[in-house]
């Protein structure tokens, strides 16, 4: 580590002092933030931008208000409300962190970093901020706005994400992480991230520490963070198949690992369409991008496929609002159900 350019005494009065008049105040998980608030808020908010995650968040305590609700829902009724937000496994891991804190803790979330890391799907970033947030209590944060706004102001080189860099970041954290108004201090982090030291345009001359910045001061804002190298994403086909009798639609439902984990899908084969038989016809195609390539997938329609596996049910179309479905499913779903 590098010697920072503000004590963290300093540091810390200047940023909550900056979040108190300028900061964000009204979020809905600002609001009566307990332990649980605060977690489903911030699993939502993982690679996920606020405007989007905030009427998920309203749906999501309106359903399942308590850690209790949420143990006892059904997987189909949790990926029911998820589907949109993407990574999946988040909501996954959302709820096995309901029933641990049910069946293991009894219904009360631990107050200690150390104990909050045993919850399921909960890291280090997450359990800081239910430190934070819930507790008011000292709970270091590092998630991306944080690291964008540490390495510009501590000069920090590197690309973020690796070993080397990450642990800088996380040293800084723990340094200037106070033991006292920590609502204030994290939630000063991710609103000077997200409204400030922005990743494109950052607005340095409204930024309290201007002039102790090593990136404004040495003219390299636009080079820190340092950019990871750019990855040529792949193009890749998809065959699903449409098979449809008496007003039903037979769906199966995804392994949990893997891509659209444990919703419920169009068949999906890895056979090219001649291989199906002569009573094979396109039904339409879409196109999906994640994170690691693109998909272009086709649809065939086809009669029936063999016998009936045990992760396939038939379901009326009526009924499908009710599933979670991978969103592109269920856009083509009911563009072809329309027509």
């Amino acid at each position: 580590m590098t010697q920072s350019p503000l004590p963290p005494k300093t540091f810390q009065d200047r940023l909550i002092q900056w979040q108190q008049t300028h900061g964000r105040h009204d979020l809905p998980w600002q609001q009566n933030p307990t332990p649980y608030r605060v977690l489903v808020s911030e699993i939502m908010l993982q690679q996920t931008q606020v405007a989007t995650v905030i009427p998920y968040f309203e749906r999501w305590m309106n359903s399942f208000p308590t850690v209790e609700l949420l143990a006892a829902a059904s997987e189909d009724d949790v990926m029911n409300h998820w589907q949109g937000l993407g990574y999946y496994s988040r909501a996954r891991n959302l709820r096995k962190a309901a029933q641990y804190i049910v069946h293991e803790c009894d219904g009360q979330f631990p107050d200690q970093i150390d104990q909050l890391l045993k919850i399921p799907g909960v890291g280090r970033y997450t359990a800081g901020a239910i430190a934070s947030f819930a507790y008011n209590t000292y709970g270091p944060i590092v998630d991306g706005n944080v690291k964008r706004l540490f390495c510009r102001f501590f000069g920090i080189e590197g690309v973020p994400g690796t070993t080397q860099v990450d642990k800088q970041l996380w040293q800084y954290a723990e340094q200037f992480t106070p033991q006292q108004h920590n609502r204030a201090f994290a939630q000063g982090l991710l609103d000077m991230g997200a409204t400030v030291c922005k990743p494109k345009s950052p607005v340095c001359d409204d930024c309290s520490f201007q002039d102790s910045c090593v990136a404004f001061r040495t003219n390299r804002v636009a080079e820190l963070p340092t950019p990871k190298p750019k990855k040529i994403v792949p193009t890749r086909s998809g065959q699903f198949l449409w098979i449809e009798s008496g007003g039903q639609l037979l769906l199966e439902k995804r392994e949990d690992n893997g891509i659209w984990g444990a919703l419920w899908c169009l068949p999906q084969i890895y056979l090219e369409p001649e291989q199906l038989g002569d009573h094979v016809q396109l039904k339409g195609t879409f196109k999906h991008t994640f994170t690691h390539y693109k998909l272009n997938a086709s649809v065939w329609h086809v009669d029936r496929l063999g016998d009936q596996t045990d992760n396939q049910q038939w379901f009326s179309l009526d009924a499908l609002s009710d599933l979670g479905l991978p969103t592109p499913i269920r856009k083509f779903i009911e563009k072809r159900v329309s027509n």
